[in-house]
């Protein structure tokens, strides 16, 4: 399993509704493989690979492009660059981080900082970071960053991907890595009877919007988004809190706060894991959701389900994946691709 293509598309940046430059190497990396590709009026890249029998079952899946990030929202009179976030971020997480200003005229280097330590009061130490209270420091005049940065300018955080230990780490594995479990899936499927529809789609962080439109368009009879979820196997987390556990295979999602996934299909996945020898874990997420809330509701509903590559420090610059359960995701995806035509999900 070679890791350059998650490298390429970690370290890429595309906030929601801004999402050209991954959507250039989805497409790239697409063109190969399917009968068809387009891209809709909200950027959802969608790629069509015709089955080679007569059933007429259509099965999509869908993995977002877009990572959280933020807008300028002000250029402070000394230079300061005020940011509006897109997505849910925990702030603490962000002070001292890099970032990188995408404008006009090119990308800019700054830290994101804030009043320092030493000078709060003490009502204001027992106060959590907000993410008002923060700022993007440039290291420019304010006269050089006026001329340069405007207002509606994206920002992503700056990070590089490693592979280090039985794991990868990098900024917006989620959810690129679930393009990359699909990509990597659609390469190994040789035979497959239904047609699939793997759509790369937008605005997932800020109300699967992109999900919604491409499912619409799509029509399927059977919807898998691939996404990560939480990996809570850590100190001070009990037991029944920990969601899922790093190694310990790909995540088959039963429900989360946009989903409750097929019963049907997932029965069916469990199924098709244990007869391939895929190690995998069932998964109930009890807040945050997945393009398969917005999928299972297209016109008269859809079955529609969740493959999940357990994630440690989501919506950090540092998230982490093992090795092994990418590579159970993209097993598990493949060998479902190539008996999805048999299924029967009616409840």
């Amino acid at each position: 399993m070679g890791l350059e293509l998650l490298k390429k598309l970690s370290e890429a940046a595309g906030i929601p509704g801004y999402e050209e430059e991954v959507r250039s190497l989805v497409k790239g990396e697409l063109s190969g493989l399917v009968d068809e590709l387009r891209t809709d009026v909200l950027g959802n890249v969608i790629g069509l690979r015709r089955g080679k029998g007569r059933n007429e079952k259509k099965v999509m899946l869908a993995a977002h492009m877009d990572e959280i990030g933020f807008l300028v929202k002000h250029v402070e009179k000394e230079g300061f660059l005020r940011i509006e976030p897109l997505g849910g971020f925990d702030p603490r997480v962000l002070l001292a981080q890099r970032a990188v200003v995408h404008t006009a005229a090119g990308d800019l280097m700054g830290v994101i900082g804030a009043k320092p330590v030493h000078i709060l009061t003490e009502e204001e130490r027992k106060k959590p970071v907000e993410i008002k209270e923060l700022f993007l420091d440039l290291g420019l005049p304010a006269d050089e960053v006026k001329r340069s940065v405007r207002v509606g300018d994206t920002v992503t955080l700056k990070q590089e991907f490693l592979e280090f230990g039985e794991v990868v780490s990098g900024k917006a594995l989620d959810d690129r890595v679930g393009i990359y479990v699909m990509i990597e899936a659609l390469r190994r499927v040789r035979n497959h009877e239904c047609d699939i529809y793997m759509v790369a789609t937008t605005q997932e962080e800020v109300g699967l919007r992109g999900a919604r439109v491409s499912g619409f368009e799509v029509s399927p009879d059977v919807a898998l988004a691939v996404d990560v979820t939480l990996a809570c196997d850590l100190p001070g987390v009990n037991e029944a809190e920990r969601i899922a556990r790093l190694g310990e295979g790909v995540a088959i999602k039963l429900k989360d706060s946009a989903s409750i996934s097929n019963p049907k299909l997932v029965r069916r996945l469990v199924g098709l894991a244990e007869e391939k020898g895929i190690k995998y874990q069932l998964e109930i997420l009890p807040r945050g959701g997945t393009d398969a809330g917005a999928l299972q509701l297209t016109k008269e509903g859809v079955a529609a389900a969740t493959i999940s590559v357990p994630t440690r420090n989501v919506h950090t610059v540092v998230e982490m994946a093992h090795k092994k359960d990418i590579e159970g995701a993209i097993a598990l995806l493949a060998a479902f691709l190539e008996v999805a035509h048999e299924g029967d999900y009616m409840l």
